[in-house]
């Protein structure tokens, strides 16, 4: 089933149904699986602003890291579909977390890795994308504050800047078969390559990420794949997870908690002694 949204597209890009569409849970852009050319692809209709910037970086990022963009126009992206049977949940959950978090890092670094051309105007700062941090952390205090306190002092002078991809997470990163694990569903921003790692920290779900000493396993792992200081990364940690909270405290999507979220945002600020 087209729908009303596809159509225009699946004629101008001549396009063949494969599946039911769907709707993704955070952003409500509508995606449907087609067919182009013979080849399995997926037809995303973006509904928020940081989905059609994701679009604009997914063709400047050129496959490399990422699924190939076969087609863009406005809010409208066809991109190759993953079609290996792998997931990084799956193996986050069943005991090959440092496996999963290894792939997560060589699929951000290829991401972050110089392309040698402009960047796209349309990525957002990350100082504007943390401007919910400090009003929610100034009504609640508590570890909001905190993690409010060294977003600042990251924001203030960061350290190798680049185009991010935004949302890094098991979900994000998907086996596509012959070419590896490539991401999905950028934000499109630009700032500190640090923030790209520390969403991974809350994923893929609280009965994984609040398991007993696997945030300090994890932070190791990044560390040493990424070459960074443990310290930064954990400032990362906590100013991310301060933020995804922050989201959910001000506008709660199905019935989502900022529990987890805090939870992790409490572990990162033990482990800087805050």
């Amino acid at each position: 089933m087209s729908g009303p949204s596809f159509q225009p597209w699946l004629d101008q890009w001549d396009l063949i149904p494969d599946g039911e569409p769907f709707v993704t849970d955070h952003t409500g852009s509508l995606l449907l699986p087609v067919r182009h050319g013979g080849a399995p692809a997926i037809l995303k209709m973006a509904s928020a602003p940081e989905e059609i910037a994701g679009g604009a970086l997914m063709e400047w990022w050129s496959g490399e890291g990422a699924a190939r963009v076969l087609a863009r126009q406005g809010e409208a992206l066809l991109l190759e579909r993953a079609t290996g049977t792998a997931s990084l949940a799956d193996m986050a959950g069943s005991g090959r977390d440092d496996e999963a978090t290894a792939i997560i890092c060589a699929a951000v670094e290829r991401l972050h890795s110089s392309r040698g051309k402009p960047a796209p105007t349309s990525l957002a700062p990350l100082d504007v994308w943390f401007r919910q941090l400090a009003p929610t952390a100034a009504a609640h205090g508590g570890i909001l504050a905190k993690a409010a306190a060294v977003a600042k002092t990251l924001l203030a002078a960061p350290r190798d800047v680049v185009p991010l991809h935004g949302d890094i997470h098991h979900g994000n990163i998907l086996d596509f078969g012959p070419r590896g694990w490539l991401a999905i569903d950028p934000k499109g921003l630009l700032g500190e390559r640090g923030y790209d790692y520390a969403n991974t920290f809350c994923n893929p779900d609280a009965a994984v990420a609040l398991q007993p000493g696997l945030l300090q396993r994890r932070l190791g792992v990044v560390a040493r794949r990424s070459d960074q200081d443990p310290r930064r990364v954990l400032q990362w940690i906590l100013a991310y997870s301060a933020l995804s909270a922050a989201w959910i405290i001000e506008e709660p999507l199905n019935g989502q908690a900022p529990d987890a979220r805090l939870a992790i945002a409490e572990l990162a600020a033990a482990e800087l002694g805050l």
